[in-house]
């Protein structure tokens, strides 16, 4: 009798954006005619860049004649587009890495999904509350939550609310953990923390023998000076933090799949003896085992980010969005909504008028002004009460949304 892996039956009966998806098209099906604008999921509307399109042309004609075909390729990446990763995306942070330190993959959900197959299943994890969900559902699968209770926590798992209250800010556990996961610029309430902020989770980790999993996907949205761009800026953080990167919002590539992490040789963690282990010597072994690489003409394509037209290319349509951030948040300000985010990343978090709950402003919103966000409380239990907008739609669609949002009866 073949028998399942009892831990997916703690799941929720569905992933957070596939219950939006089954609202969405109820409501669709009885109002056919329906203009629905959606700025609820992450996604990009942009197309690639013009230089991203050319380069993958070229390595797509590249595989199509024999004296330049590519067969299986390193599954850590290769080193053309390794190189341009370090060199441009952190020696200007005067951070240095190691070829070997920076595994090319296609997504940064996929990463921080698998990368806690490398810890123990008695390792104590600590997210912050709301949190992306994929950090708490793989732990599920994985068999490290416990039983999901009553107030919509897993009995196992340690969560840090990010509420108004300590101004959507994550305080260090009183309790030891062992693994923390941490996303600044975050998702989904578009905060960050300062250096001086992050160096006390790299303290807590150092002192703990913790490790910090540092999703930085929306580091390229960052406005402000001063606010870190990678937590290797941070003294000590090269010994306890494991940092995911992705191109998917950063260049568009949410369809094309292309991502990165950096596993730092000096990071380790022990066996049940004690003794010290390379997480870089375990991740490689892991995606070598579970990983046959991104394409080839994908990797070119990414490579190609990198150069100047590259660059200037992409920080167009980063800034683009960031000007939708800036109308979404200034139009809800306007309207009377209590707003955060938007500023140093393309997601808006704002507190529900009235009292309603995130499932019932969805509805609301859906219904009344046919524009879909997120309910906060599909991002944990401090979600609640809360909803996120992304700046990810076209210039006309986020004007006209705000013009909608602005006309709601409240």
């Amino acid at each position: 009798m073949a028998q399942i892996n009892e831990n997916y039956l703690k799941l929720p009966g569905s992933y957070l954006f596939s219950e939006i998806a089954r609202r969405i098209n109820k409501y669709k099906t009885e109002h056919p005619d329906a203009e629905i604008i959606r700025l609820g999921i992450g996604d990009v509307t942009k197309p690639l860049a013009p230089t991203v399109i050319n380069s993958m042309h070229q390595a797509i004609d590249e595989m199509g004649a024999e004296a330049t075909f590519r067969g299986y390729g390193p599954e850590q990446g290769y080193a053309f587009l390794i190189n341009k990763i370090i060199e441009h995306d952190f020696k200007p942070l005067g951070i240095d890495l190691e070829e070997d330190e920076v595994f090319v993959s296609d997504g940064a959900k996929c990463d921080t999904g698998n990368i806690q197959e490398i810890f123990s299943l008695d390792s104590v994890i600590a997210v912050t509350d709301p949190v992306y969900p994929v950090y708490v559902d793989s732990n599920v699968m994985a068999g490290r939550s416990g039983d999901l209770g009553s107030d919509g926590r897993y009995q196992k798992i340690v969560y840090l609310p990010c509420t108004a209250a300590n101004n959507l800010k994550p305080e260090i556990p009183q309790t030891k953990v062992d693994l923390i996961y941490l996303c600044f610029p975050n998702n989904p309430t578009g905060m960050t923390l300062t250096k001086a902020e992050l160096k006390e989770w790299v303290d807590y980790a150092r002192n703990n023998k913790a490790i910090i999993l540092f999703d930085a996907a929306y580091e390229a949205f960052i406005q402000e000076p001063g606010i870190p761009h990678s937590i290797y800026e941070i003294e000590g953080a090269k010994e306890v933090a494991i940092e995911f990167r992705s191109f998917s919002k950063t260049a568009g590539f949410t369809g094309t799949r292309c991502a990165y992490t950096v596993v730092p040789k000096s990071v380790l963690a022990y066996d049940s003896n004690g003794n010290p282990h390379s997480l870089n010597k375990l991740w490689l072994r892991r995606q070598t085992t579970k990983f046959n690489g991104v394409s080839y003409p994908v990797q070119v394509a990414a490579a190609a980010i990198y150069s100047p037209e590259g660059q200037r290319e992409i920080r167009a349509v980063i800034d683009f969005y960031m000007t939708n951030a800036k109308i979404i948040r200034e139009g809800l300000q306007r309207a009377g909504f209590t707003v955060y985010g938007g500023v140093n990343a393309p997601y808006i978090w704002l507190k529900t008028p009235g009292n309603l709950s995130s499932w019932d402003f969805f509805d609301k919103l859906l219904n009344e002004a046919q524009v879909v966000g997120t309910p906060g409380a599909g991002f944990g239990p401090s979600g609640e009460g809360y909803f996120r907008l992304t700046a990810f739609g076209s210039r006309s669609n986020t004007e006209k949304a705000m013009e909608r949002i602005k006309n709601l009866q409240i």
